[in-house]
């Protein structure tokens, strides 16, 4: 079985079309896709966590 799918933060703020700085806001209010901070200090997103996050934004906006 392979690992899940991880994609690196700007790949992430793409995706959402969001800045950084949007972004770090957001995960200070808890709002944000979860991180995951590899050994290295890079940060990483489950494909699986954002997948969960934008359809968690289409249910508060319903």
């Amino acid at each position: 079985m392979s690992s899940p799918k991880m994609l690196k933060l700007p790949e992430v703020l793409a995706e959402i079309k969001m800045s950084r700085a949007a972004f770090y806001r957001m995960r200070a209010r808890g709002q944000a896709p979860r991180l995951q901070k590899l050994p290295n200090g890079q940060l990483r997103v489950r494909r699986s966590d954002l997948d969960a996050w934008w359809a968690r934004c289409a249910d508060n906006a319903a």
